[in-house]
C-alpha cells in the first residue's frame, strides 16, 4: 500500500483586493470565536482516544527503497487495487512508505509482504522520531505478511499486546492507525463490514479478510485495524479500486500463526518435493502436480506428475487454502494427502520427519531450475566476466523458478537477502537459510546493470 513520495511545488498566489477585504472579515470573527481548548476531561474518556494513545506508540512508519524492475516487465493494471510499493514508477531506485506494527519488545514487527518483497534497504520510525535499520525476518507470499526485525541491541521497543483471542463481529467499531501517504499515526474510525472476504488482487487470493469502512489510503499497508478496547483485529492489506469505504484487513490469527514460529523454535519450511498449481474443474478445486524434484519425499511416497491433490490432512482444497499454514500446522506428526489419479482415489499417509530432514540437492538444478558456477575458467571467459565473486548462471530450464523470477544465462547473482556470495557454496547455504525463511531476494548483475529479483516458492510444497 505504500507508494512513492512525490513533491509538488505551489505557487504564491497575489493577494487581490477582494481577497485582502476577505480576509479582514476573518480576522475579525476570529476575534470573538473562542480559540480551542485543550482536551478535556470527558475527550480523554473517550475509549477512542484511550486506544490511539496506547497503540500509536507500537506503529512504525516503514521506508523501503527498492531498484525499479527489469526492462520489459509490465504491470498490468487490476481492478482490486493493491498498493502495491512504487507499483506506478519506473525509476531506477524508488522508495516506499508504509506501516508497521511492533508485537515484541525486541523490535519484530510485522507488515505486508508485498511492500518489502523488492527491498533493497528498510528503515522503520517510531512516533517519537527515533528511526532504526530492519530486516526481513521471514515472510508468506499467501497471507501477504512480513516479519521484520528491528537492527539494535535493545529489547525494550515499545509493543502492542495481543491479549486474549477475540472474535469479530460485523457492526463493531473499527479503528485504523497507519502512515497514509507518509503521515504518521493518521487514525480513521469506522465499523467492520464483514468478514471472511475472499478477493483475487493480480492472480492473488485474500481469503478470509476483514472488511471494513475505515478510511484507508496508500501507505496505510501494514497498519493495524483495532477494536474500541484495543483489541488488534488485522493488518491492513488492501482497498477496492473502485469505490470508497470499501477497504480489508488480514486476520490477527493469521499474523499470530507465524509469529510465534520465529519467537519460539527456529524458521522451518518442510519441503515435500513437489510443484504444483491450484486449479478448478467440475469438481471443484486441487492441486495439480506438474513437476516432482528427484529424491524427494513426493518420490519416496509414489506421487507422480499429473496426480490431483483434492484434500491436505483432510481439509478440501478451496480457492483460498493456504498450503504453508498446512504445512506449519504438522509439528512432527503425519501429513495427509487425497490423491486423484485417473479413475483412483488414494490415501498418503506422510511422515513429517522425511519433510523435516529433506533439502532439495544441488539447489540450483533441482530447486530453482538452473545451473550456476564459479567465476574461473570457462564460465569466466565465454561470458566476458570481470567479476571475481558471485555466482554465474550458465543455463535456465523452461517454466523453472529461475526463468519465472527473470534470470537469464550470463547473469551474475552477487547477494542472497543482501548476502554477499562467493562462490557456489554460500549460494546452497544462503538458499536454505532462505527457504526457512521464505524468502529469498537476489541481487544480479546484467552486463553494467544491477538489480533485484525477488524469488516466489508460493508454487513449491
Amino acid at each position: 500500500m505504500g507508494r512513492p513520495h512525490r513533491t509538488f511545488v505551489h505557487q504564491t498566489n497575489v493577494v487581490t483586493a477582494h481577497m485582502r477585504y476577505l480576509l479582514c472579515i476573518l480576522c475579525f470573527l476570529s476575534s470573538i470565536v473562542p480559540s480551542v481548548m485543550p482536551l478535556t476531561a470527558n475527550a480523554a474518556e473517550d475509549p477512542v482516544v484511550k486506544v490511539v494513545d496506547m497503540a500509536s506508540k507500537a506503529i512504525v512508519n516503514i521506508k523501503t527503497e527498492e531498484m525499479s524492475t527489469t526492462p520489459g516487465d509490465e504491470k498490468k493494471p487490476s481492478f482490486f487495487k493493491r498498493y502495491f510499493a512504487g507499483e506506478e514508477e519506473t525509476g531506477e531506485l524508488v522508495e516506499n512508505i508504509g506501516s508497521g506494527v511492533v508485537l515484541d519488545p525486541k523490535g519484530i514487527i510485522v507488515t505486508n509482504e508485498h511492500l518489502i518483497a523488492r527491498a533493497i534497504n528498510i528503515r522503520v520510525k517510531f512516533i517519537n522520531g527515533k528511526e532504526y535499520e530492519a530486516h526481513v525476518l521471514g515472510s508468506d507470499p499467501e497471507f501477504d505478511i512480513a516479519l521484520l526485525k528491528i537492527i539494535s541491541n535493545k529489547t525494550d521497543f515499545p509493543y502492542l499486546t495481543m491479549g486474549k483471542k477475540k472474535s469479530v463481529f460485523v457492526g463493531e467499531k473499527a479503528i485504523v492507525i497507519g502512515n497514509p501517504y507518509g503521515l504518521a499515526s493518521s487514525v480513521t474510525a469506522g465499523v467492520v463490514s464483514a468478514i471472511g472476504r475472499n478477493l483475487r488482487i493480480d492472480n492473488k487470493v485474500y481469503a478470509n479478510l476483514i472488511q471494513t469502512d475505515a478510511a484507508i489510503n496508500p501507505g496505510n499497508s501494514g497498519g493495524l485495524l483495532l477494536d474500541s478496547e484495543g483489541n488488534p483485529l488485522g493488518i491492513v492489506t488492501a482497498i477496492y479500486g473502485e469505490g470508497k469505504g470499501i477497504g480489508f484487513a488480514i486476520p490477527m490469527d493469521d499474523v499470530i500463526g507465524m509469529l510465534s514460529e520465529f519467537l519460539e523454535s527456529s524458521p522451518r519450511r518442510p519441503i515435500l518435493g513437489l510443484f504444483m498449481e491450484k486449479r478448478k474443474d467440475e469438481r471443484g478445486y486441487f492441486l495439480n502436480v506438474n513437476k516432482i524434484i528427484p529424491g524427494s519425499p513426493a518420490i519416496q511416497y509414489g506421487i507422480k506428475t499429473g496426480d490431483r491433490i483434492t484434500e491436505l490432512n483432510k481439509k478440501t482444497i478451496r480457492e483460498g487454502t493456504k498450503l504453508q499454514s498446512v504445512l506449519r500446522s504438522i509439528k512432527g506428526d503425519i501429513m495427509q494427502l487425497k490423491i486423484v489419479r485417473g479413475a483412483k482415489k488414494y490415501i498418503v499417509n506422510i511422515d513429517a520427519v522425511d519433510l523435516e530432514k529433506f533439502t532439495p540437492l544441488p539447489i540450483d538444478e533441482v530447486l530453482c531450475g538452473m545451473r550456476i558456477a564459479n567465476i574461473k575458467g570457462y564460465p569466466k571467459l565465454k561470458y566476458k566476466l570481470r567479476d571475481k565473486e558471485g555466482v554465474v548462471v550458465t543455463k535456465v530450464f523452461s517454466n523453472g523458478i529461475a526463468e519465472k523470477s527473470g534470470l537469464k544465462s550470463g547473469d551474475v547473482i552477487v547477494k542472497i537477502n543482501n548476502n554477499s556470495i562467493k562462490d557456489n557454496k554460500d549460494f546452497d547455504s544462503f538458499m536454505v537459510e532462505g527457504l526457512k525463511r521464505n524468502y529469498i531476494l537476489y541481487q544480479v548483475k546484467r552486463n553494467e546493470s544491477l538489480f533485484f529479483l525477488p524469488v516466489k516458492l508460493d508454487t513449491l510444497l
